[in-house]
């Protein structure tokens, strides 16, 4: 499976931790009928549909960007020790698939710099920290951590109201070691990377662009989840904030980079995960690379 990519002067490494499924594909696109799907399972299965079980597989993966000047991590996955009472393959796991894609990739925890969170779901900040002598700590020692503003100050007030464990045990441990910067979604850190805002999903979520002097390579986020609603852009998966919202945003996304030479790296497609976006009749699809 590859999982390294060259782009320009800047090298992209997947860093896979699951890639399964365990929600039903209809529940998770509630607005996907059934007829629809069975039309698309020639291509759509086994990478993304599990024929036996009727769930949606995903990837579950975060991005090192190698840049002349920086380590960015794009997306923390779920992390090791962590509360999901409702996912048992996530709940309190304590495996060593994510540090060893991060070794493989030539990398230790001290080497990142900027760790990127395109929005504060459990799992897109888990290995923000990891368990040390029974409390959270930073995993990366050394990186600073990139959230933004609108979203912290939403999942905060909800937190406040109703405790969330992904907020307690990955978001607030940064914010008190004062390694967080609140930024803006269209924030730019360097000439090499920028925020673009893709709302929809979550209130703020944001996407990832890198490369000098243009996008030479994007990053989703949760912007979108399954090749389906690449195909269909107005599928809308189940917990979106703002599914009509999400809707104009994947399609405005798929526009802006169809049929350009923008690599499109995907948090949740099935490996291979990464590839360039083309149009399919009135929607798209990613064109892997092998």
């Amino acid at each position: 499976m590859r999982t390294e990519y060259s782009v320009d002067d800047m090298t992209i490494h997947r860093i896979v931790e699951q890639e399964q499924g365990f929600t039903p594909m209809l529940e998770f696109l509630p607005n996907l009928a059934k007829e629809t799907l069975e039309e698309n399972l020639s291509w759509l299965a086994p990478g993304g549909y599990n024929r036996d079980t009727g769930n949606v597989v995903l990837c579950y993966q975060s991005y090192v960007v190698k840049t002349p000047h920086h380590n960015i991590l794009v997306d923390a996955c779920i992390g090791n020790d962590k509360n999901f009472p409702l996912r048992p393959a996530w709940n309190k796991k304590n495996d060593s698939n994510w540090m060893n894609a991060l070794k493989a990739a030539g990398l230790g925890v001290e080497d990142i710099d900027f760790v990127m969170c395109s929005h504060l779901h459990g799992d897109h900040v888990g290995w923000n920290t990891r368990m040390e002598n029974g409390r959270w700590v930073p995993t990366f020692p050394k990186a600073r951590y990139l959230f933004s503003k609108k979203e912290y100050a939403y999942w905060s007030e909800i937190h406040q109201k109703t405790p969330l464990n992904q907020i307690a045990d990955s978001v607030l441990p940064i914010i008190e070691a004062n390694r967080a910067e609140l930024v803006l979604s269209d924030h730019e850190l360097n000439d090499h990377i920028r925020l673009a805002p893709t709302p929809g999903h979550t209130p703020d979520h944001f996407a990832v662009c890198a490369g000098k002097g243009g996008d030479k390579a994007v990053f989703t986020g949760d912007l979108i989840h399954s090749p389906m609603q690449a195909r269909y852009p107005e599928l809308v998966m189940r917990v979106d904030t703002d599914r009509d919202q999400g809707v104009r945003t994947r399609r405005a996304f798929f526009e802006r980079y169809c049929d350009t030479d923008t690599l499109c790296c995907t948090m949740h497609f099935p490996s291979p995960s990464v590839g360039y976006i083309k149009r399919w009749d009135n929607g798209f699809k990613l064109e892997y690379l092998a």
